[in-house]
């Protein structure tokens, strides 16, 4: 059975979190948490399962895996909040502790969104990625400018270098798409649609379309 959307209470338990980061609140309110996280996790369950019809290196891929912790590392950070306020899933081959391209989305009572590529990928895997955009331009574009893409997404998100990479000329053709750092695109969503029936099939779609993407940088470093 698909679970279908994101309960209220699990995101008002996120917002009361936010109000009261401490762990006294946090072990009074654990049950809660516990159902909140539980919510969150078989909503990406079902996604997950629906995705490996067009995503066949999910195969396999437990959803504990891509889930991440609720406790912060504040070991180097001026703000000591014991917390995150968010939940949040990398839906890649193999977990979200391997370096390459997936899907994501994160769940924020101020700030929700889906997405998708390889953020800030390695020093080689950047030059494998930039080597195959540069080869194979045409299709790259034909990725980006493809319809169904741009009625969910705007584009590449702008993490670019503010000159032209080493190794590149100005006058490339590619060079927008060179300048990049991360090759992500992302979508923001609101509250109404994450509670809403049928909200699965919104995210699995927004991450059909972005398959193509995360294939093309997926085969650039294999």
């Amino acid at each position: 059975m698909y679970i279908m959307k994101i309960d209220s209470a699990t995101i008002n338990f996120l917002k009361e979190l936010k109000d009261n980061n401490n762990k006294e609140w946090f072990d009074e309110n654990r049950k809660r948490y516990e159902i909140a996280r539980g919510n969150f996790s078989d909503l990406i369950a079902s996604v997950i399962t629906q995705m490996k019809q067009f995503d066949h290196s999910l195969e396999g891929l437990e959803v504990k895996q891509t889930l991440f912790r609720i406790n912060r590392d504040v070991r180097f950070s001026k703000n000591k909040s014991p917390y995150k306020t968010n939940f949040a899933a990398s839906i890649t081959a193999g977990g979200k502790k391997i370096a390459r391209a997936g899907y994501y989305f994160h769940m924020d009572p101020d700030e929700m969104f889906y997405g998708g590529g390889w953020y800030m990928p390695d020093a080689t895997s950047l030059a494998a990625i930039r080597q195959e955009v540069d080869y194979n331009l045409k299709d790259f574009d034909a990725i980006l400018k493809k319809k169904s893409f741009k009625n969910i997404y705007s584009g590449l998100d702008d993490f670019k270098l503010k000159t032209k990479p080493k190794g590149y000329e100005v006058d490339n053709p590619a060079i927008e798409h060179l300048r990049q750092k991360s090759f992500i695109a992302s979508a923001t969503v609101t509250r109404k649609e994450v509670e809403k029936e049928g909200f699965d099939k919104l995210l699995v779609n927004a991450f059909e379309n972005l398959y193509p993407l995360v294939a093309f940088l997926n085969k650039a470093v294999d």
